[in-house]
């Protein structure tokens, strides 16, 4: 795929194996619920079909993806009066994983999606900030701030959010 609109069952086959993993993940990351993640990244995914933009480049149709997966999240976790996640939600983790994906909950759903967007699917600030519609610069503070909040959470501080 290179940006081109979608024409092809064989496209959207492709789209789904580029990005289904990564838009789940990060759906999962901000709802930290399977099931709420896996209808959002298929939600996000048919908003692309439905709609078949043309974007300027396979990088643009990627921002849009991550830019529709973290509204959809943000619009169901505002739907909610509260977001708990049930026991069989939490994947089973060692216990040094698990002590992280507890401190990483404890961080608001901006901070968990920076570094989340950083750090598990590996874009730059440059690229984060595309995505999001933010100047690099503010993606590097948030990323700043969202490490300095997780290492005081870690180290049993608070987070101060």
């Amino acid at each position: 795929m290179d940006g081109r609109p979608i024409g092809t069952d064989g496209d959207v086959r492709e789209i789904v194996e580029r990005y289904a993993r990564m838009l789940f993940r990060l759906a999962y990351a901000r709802t930290r619920n399977r099931m709420d993640a896996e209808d959002i990244c298929q939600e996000a995914i048919l908003k692309l079909v439905a709609r078949n933009p043309a974007f300027k480049g396979e990088e643009h149709r990627k921002a849009w993806l991550i830019r529709t997966t973290l509204n959809l999240s943000a619009n169901l976790r505002r739907g909610r009066s509260r977001d708990v996640p049930l026991a069989e939600d939490v994947p089973s983790e060692d216990a040094h994983t698990s002590a992280l994906s507890e401190a990483l909950s404890a961080l608001p759903g901006r901070d968990r999606a920076v570094l989340h967007l950083f750090y598990y699917v590996g874009m730059t600030a440059e690229e984060i900030g595309r995505a999001l519609r933010r100047r690099p610069s503010t993606v590097r503070a948030q990323l700043t701030r969202a490490r300095r909040r997780l290492k005081d959470i870690i180290e049993g501080g608070s987070a101060d959010v």
